[in-house]
């Protein structure tokens, strides 16, 4: 089969690697069929992820099908139409009983295409199949499910839960790619009495508007002072880093307000100053976190029913032989416009689904 496989810092390839085989009771093997690309695999390429090994086949969101069970799988088998979680879940050491598998210390975690071979590829392997795969409504497209993978979950629990956006706030989401997207999406569902979108790129921001951002801030050019004039002075109740850059979380600790949530979703490659100078007295409340993916199957639920607009967000999508030619459109995101790739399903050319 093929994948695509890293090769070190800023090389990778769309090339022929082993067939995956059943390793572990709890392993299914999964034909691939649609797959997309995250910010966290541009991570790794820019080698900001020591821990992933030269040859590892990347990625960790997929839809496919099942095609091989082991032993010890019992909630899918061949055939079944499923969603691959970014997060594998061991469901028997104490973080998976408190449902923060994230943290799994049983061999889980976050490991598709970090640890372990990942999903951008013809067939992956899923170890502990039963926790790590979500069998799939019929009424759900294969473009919309595969962003449940990760980029919903990720901005609903670490940014929108850990944020504890309620009714009547100003939630500032700073940094509005697909995860701040998302964010802004799922954030809405909680009535807030405003969302205000923080970026530098104009066709970023026309995103935000679509999908239901109230105001819009250019970063570059002093976004505190619009979001002190539609708080009288006070700041955002809740402020949702989805970024990761130094520059970024200090703007969230700036415009949050007294007794505010700061919840911190993108991952940072470089150290970050946190100004206890200026807000030991403030009572703030600072949140990091790697997704667990309990909130799966709600979303699933919700995209079945309707009411989540995660293929919104898919701007081009590719045939999987073009990986190499989608991480490059997805990597110039500010030339190309891209949002959100999709790889697979039914598409056969490249075709770039909605301008922001």
């Amino acid at each position: 089969m093929k994948g695509f496989v890293f090769h070190g810092t800023g090389q990778a390839a769309w090339e022929e690697v082993p067939d995956p085989a059943i390793k572990d009771p709890t392993d299914a093997i999964v034909r691939v069929d649609t797959v997309t690309i995250c910010g966290t695999d541009l991570h790794i390429l820019k080698g900001d992820v020591p821990e992933t090994r030269p040859g590892t086949v990347l990625g960790h969101e997929a839809v496919g099908e099942v095609v091989e069970t082991a032993n010890d799988v019992h909630t899918v088998g061949p055939g079944d139409r499923v969603l691959v979680s970014c997060i594998t879940a061991c469901g028997r050491c104490g973080y998976c009983w408190e449902r923060t598998y994230g943290q799994c210390r049983g061999g889980g975690g976050w490991i598709l295409g970090r640890l372990i071979d990942g999903t951008q590829a013809e067939y992956v392997r899923v170890p502990y199949a039963d926790l790590s795969l979500h069998a799939l409504p019929g009424t759900v497209d294969s473009k919309d499910a595969v962003l449940l993978a990760d980029i919903f979950p990720t901005a609903y629990e670490v940014g929108v839960l850990n944020g504890h956006v309620r009714p009547g706030d100003t939630v500032a989401v700073v940094g509005t790619g697909p995860i701040g997207l998302a964010a802004i999406a799922t954030a809405r569902l909680f009535a807030p009495e405003r969302i205000v979108a923080v970026d530098r790129a104009p066709i970023r921001l026309d995103a935000a508007k679509h999908l239901g951002a109230d105001a819009l801030a250019d970063a570059g050019q002093a976004p505190e002072q619009l979001i002190a004039d539609l708080t009288d002075g006070l700041g955002a109740d809740v402020v949702i880093e989805a970024v990761g850059a130094p520059e970024s979380f200090e703007l969230c600790t700036r415009i949050v307000r007294p007794g505010g949530h700061v919840a911190n979703i993108g991952v940072h490659g470089k150290p970050v100053t946190l100004h206890l100078e200026a807000l030991w007295s403030k009572d703030i409340t600072l949140t990091t976190g790697l997704v667990d993916t309990y909130s799966t199957p709600t979303l699933l639920r919700m995209a079945a029913a309707g009411r989540l607009p995660a293929s919104s967000l898919v701007t081009h999508t590719f045939p999987l032989e073009k990986m190499e030619e989608a991480y490059d459109v997805f990597g110039r995101g500010a030339d190309t416009g891209a949002l959100k790739v999709v790889l697979g399903g039914e598409q056969h050319e490249v075709v770039a689904v909605r301008a922001a």
